[in-house]
């Protein structure tokens, strides 16, 4: 392993002589007697899974890691790191909260070393450098978070089987996947299954088609600027991306039960389209999370599969991929702390976590094979080619927007209101709360 990819800040440097499963034999900085306090979000089986990460840096440097979960994390690290306790590291599950609290000089910067290693080790690393870079107390940007373990939601799920007796192939480009869907049709049947509905909060699963659009559309700084509401969300640029989603949701013809039963249709019963004899449809895009719902006994792999929600072929986008992930930030300095994030830069930080469940890395460094199984295994494939990654939008505009307008406005949509006019709905909601 190249001794130049764990670069130290600092006095924290680790040095890996035998590669990643050398790290608890190899030469690194003695901490006996200091103690790292981690806090995060992680609860149950994942909090087991970042124990046996931390486990080879306590063994191989004598520091000791208390790590403490919370599913009061969110209001909890406010009221810490404002009061003066917070702890050595936070693990923070999406990028709003840690830009708050580092716009009030609450996070401690990490360093270029770091912003550096990961633009050259991570796949699309400028994005994630971007992504964990936030304004200071004086508005000037510094980098604060190191991102580790992430979900990919540019993922259309299907059955092998379906495709094999139909005779169709997976689309490499967004111009095949909409030939495909034309085919299908052709062929008497339905090419997707699509579901809004989700209780108080019916309307998400739309947004996440609109961001995956706009990602497919533009350049992914303008991405960023609808995010920030830098350009209006009624831009025709947005627009225009909202009725990219509409080529398929609001084609009778395109959708199980047609446009109408988009609303209508809970998310989570939405994919069992695919599995009925015959199909009621043959594609269902999703998150990486909606195996969850299938049908009890559905083997991945074999009974159901993915492929990459495909780029624009004609637009030279590149392959983007829209997804969500948690980043560790130090809200406490301390040679722990930063030797802590040192050994996050190690493969094998990673492929402890990989080779359990539930974990996604676009460490470029990572053995594949220590993925846990051959879906984790093509989602990290999937990461490691992505030219660009974008965080969900909707989970970075304001509360009232992301988890509000941009929700019904979506319902609005799909029953039948024009883009421009929803669009502008959504603007006028955040103009409310300037």
């Amino acid at each position: 392993m190249n001794k130049n990819l764990i670069t130290g800040v600092s006095a924290a440097v680790l040095l890996l002589a035998g590669g990643a499963a050398a790290f608890a034999d190899s030469h690194v900085m003695d901490l006996k007697g200091e103690t790292i306090k981690v806090f995060g979000p992680w609860l149950g089986v994942d909090k087991e899974h970042i124990q046996a990460v931390l486990a080879p840096f306590e063994e191989a440097t004598g520091a000791v890691v208390d790590y403490a979960g919370s599913d009061s994390f969110e209001q909890q690290i406010v009221i810490d790191t404002q009061a003066g306790s917070a702890p050595n590291i936070a693990i923070f599950p999406q990028p709003g909260l840690a830009a708050d609290l580092a716009s009030k000089g609450l996070l401690v910067p990490l360093g270029t070393q770091t912003s550096d290693w990961v633009k050259e080790n991570y796949a699309a690393g400028q994005s994630w450098v971007d992504l964990g870079t936030y304004a200071n107390a004086d508005g000037n940007p510094d980098y604060y978070g190191f991102f580790y373990k992430v979900d990919v939601k540019s993922l259309v799920w299907y059955s092998p089987e379906n495709f094999e007796d139909a005779g169709y192939a997976v689309p490499e480009s967004m111009e095949d996947l909409l030939s495909l869907s034309d085919q299908i049709v052709a062929d008497g049947g339905t090419p997707w299954c699509i579901g809004l509905g989700s209780g108080g909060a019916t309307g998400w699963p739309a947004t996440d088609w609109v961001e995956d659009m706009m990602l497919r559309t533009q350049p992914p700084e303008v991405y960023d600027q609808w995010v920030k509401n830098e350009i209006p969300f009624n831009d025709p640029r947005v627009v225009a991306a909202i009725d990219e989603f509409g080529k398929f949701a609001r084609n009778d013809a395109w959708v199980d039960g047609g446009s109408a039963a988009v609303s209508a249709t809970d998310f989570r019963d939405s994919p069992k389209g695919l599995f009925s004899v015959p199909p009621k449809c043959y594609m269902h895009r999703q998150a990486s999370f909606i195996p969850s719902f299938f049908p009890e006994g559905t083997e991945l792999g074999t009974d159901a599969d993915f492929f990459y929600f495909p780029s624009y072929a004609g637009k030279d986008l590149g392959k983007p991929v829209l997804g969500a992930g948690t980043l560790f930030a130090i809200t406490k300095e301390s040679k722990g702390a930063r030797a802590l994030i040192d050994y996050l830069k190690t493969p094998q930080a990673h492929e402890i976590w990989m080779a359990r469940a539930g974990f996604l890395t676009p460490h470029k460094g990572v053995d594949l094979d220590k993925y846990a199984n051959d879906t984790l295994r093509g989602q990290g494939q999937i990461l490691l080619n992505a030219t660009t990654f974008r965080f969900d939008g909707s989970d970075l505009m304001p509360g009232a927007v992301g988890a509000g307008s941009f929700w019904t406005g979506m319902v609005d949509y799909a029953g039948g209101k024009p883009a421009a006019d929803v669009a502008k709905d959504i603007q006028d909601s955040w103009d409310s709360i300037k």
